[in-house]
């Protein structure tokens, strides 16, 4: 399978921005397909979103669409998710997901491998 550990979270001020990385270890990780999600305190873990291999397939949730960016490069096993116009309610940890499947998914029920995650905070 495939290990994944996000790094690039930390404190920002409402409006700013951060981009946050998930590098990945395994052999077939360009074939995965890769996902964002976030917990934020005393909630359910919800959707971000999720990209297909090459990219060609690519979906957001709606409260971040407009906002965030997904993007991978293969060649260094490596998925991103940039995001812009942060908003208080963004605070959450954020985990990268990887599915033994080239199509993307919005459950996170359907992705195998998950990183540690990786504590982003808006202040107002």
């Amino acid at each position: 399978q495939v290990q994944l550990v996000e790094s690039g979270g930390g404190l920002v001020q409402a409006g700013g921005s951060l981009r946050l990385s998930c590098a990945a270890s395994g052999r077939t990780f360009s074939r995965y397909a890769m996902g964002w999600f976030r917990q934020a305190p005393g909630k359910e873990r919800e959707f971000v979103a999720a990209t297909s291999w090459n990219t060609q397939n690519i979906y957001y949730a709606d409260f971040v669409k407009g906002r965030f960016t997904i993007s991978r490069d293969n060649a260094k096993n490596t998925v991103y998710l940039q995001m812009n116009s942060l908003k208080p309610e963004d605070t959450a940890v954020d985990y990268c997901a990887a599915r033994g499947a080239t199509s993307p998914s919005s459950s996170g029920g359907e992705y195998g491998d998950w990183g540690q995650g990786t504590r982003v905070t808006v202040s107002s």
